[in-house]
């Protein structure tokens, strides 16, 4: 089988790491602060994932691989995408093969989507961005060929600058996933131990090196890695980021 992602169970004190299918263990903290993958750009395409052929929502990894299995696919790598209403459509903007499924929202509101500044990962022709909400239409029209992307919020960090609303010492400590971005590589991370979103920016900042990185969600964060051994459990999901293989 072709090396399909490059995955890194990544600590505080040390790294787990597994290349392809294989996995090899290093030194690390015990228990683990964070687990990350990998996307290359490059070699592996990334999609998104919200309803089946019947228009049903996926809602679970579980269901998410068991749907792609019977279609002769296996999913290598999935985690969900960004935060959505009652119904399980996305509060933000959705493009899914260059499709527009839901569209950005800029609008003022209550919680942490709409924390400003928030953002959006995209995936177009030259690779993986994290960018501000508000930059999204002059990119769109300038830079051809986006055909993913997702909205959420807070940004974590925009430029290299933690998101000025982040306190240092809050107690507001959640599981969290994110994504941030370096050169062709999407860069994914849910943590293993409850922080805060200082925490989580810094993580991406000073240990992945990201300058750009967006907050995808809290409590319903999951992780689906058949390499790690790994598909998380959690509440229903909304949109789902993943890499499938035939």
């Amino acid at each position: 089988m072709r090396k399909l992602l490059l995955l890194l169970a990544l600590c505080a004190a040390g790294v787990a790491s597994a290349a392809g299918m294989a996995a090899t263990a290093a030194a690390a903290e015990d228990p683990p602060r964070y687990t990350v993958v990998r996307v290359d750009l490059r070699t592996e395409r990334l999609e998104l994932f919200l309803r089946d052929d019947t228009g049903l929502e996926f809602k679970s990894l579980e269901r998410l691989d068991a749907w792609l299995a019977a279609r002769n696919r296996q999913l290598v790598f999935g985690m969900n995408a960004g935060m959505y209403h009652a119904d399980f459509s996305p509060v933000g903007l959705l493009v899914q093969d260059g499709r527009e499924v839901a569209p950005l929202n800029l609008a003022p509101g209550a919680g942490n989507f709409f924390l400003k500044p928030n953002g959006v990962f995209l995936v177009s022709d030259a690779g993986p961005r994290v960018v501000e909400s508000s930059e999204y239409p002059a990119l769109l029209k300038k830079e051809k060929g986006v055909r993913l992307a997702t909205q959420s919020g807070p940004l974590l960090l925009r430029h290299g600058k933690v998101h000025p609303s982040f306190i240092p010492d809050s107690d507001s400590r959640k599981i969290r996933n994110g994504v941030g971005v370096s050169g062709h590589t999407a860069i994914f991370v849910i943590s293993e131990q409850p922080v805060n979103f200082y925490e989580f920016a810094l993580y991406f900042r000073d240990v992945l090196h990201c300058r750009d990185a967006l907050y995808l969600d809290g409590t319903v964060s999951a992780l689906h890695s058949p390499a790690l051994r790994r598909s998380d459990i959690t509440r229903d999901l909304g949109p789902i980021l993943g890499v499938a293989v035939p």
